[in-house]
């Protein structure tokens, strides 16, 4: 297996907790948070262990995000070399809060909206990876 177009997606609804700002606006390092799981799990199953966040060489944050939407996050693996796993993620707002409607209402949206785009390099030492890359 070489691990390059392996990806995961995660998806979950952003909190109260979530929110930062006024307005219910949810702090953009919050998608960077999810990215993180997903190379986490990425990891595991390319290696069999967790690795290490090293950088991120690009982050675009391109539209709002809120309390009560639900956000996709999907990251892959696009290149695999002796310990360094370069990745691409995109967060994608799927379902957005409708306050303004009413109080539980919500919209599913068709296409989705990104609202972050970031890469990165992640390293799993060879003494951790258990899994064959090749």
């Amino acid at each position: 297996m070489s691990g390059v177009g392996l990806s995961v997606t995660l998806r979950l609804r952003m909190s109260t907790h979530d929110a930062h700002y006024g307005g219910h606006l949810v702090d953009g390092a919050r998608m960077l948070g999810l990215f993180g799981d997903v190379a986490t799990e990425l990891l595991i199953r390319l290696d069999g262990d967790e690795g290490l966040f090293r950088a991120y060489d690009a982050v675009e944050f391109l539209a709002p995000v809120y309390a009560g939407d639900y956000i996709e996050a999907v990251g892959t693996i696009t290149h695999v070399g002796n310990t360094s796993r370069k990745m691409a993620f995109e967060a994608r707002k799927v379902i957005r809060a409708a306050p303004e409607i009413d109080a539980s209402a919500a919209v599913v949206l068709d296409p989705p909206i990104v609202v972050c785009r970031a890469s990165g390099t992640c390293v799993t030492p060879k003494d951790k990876q258990r899994k064959p890359t090749t």
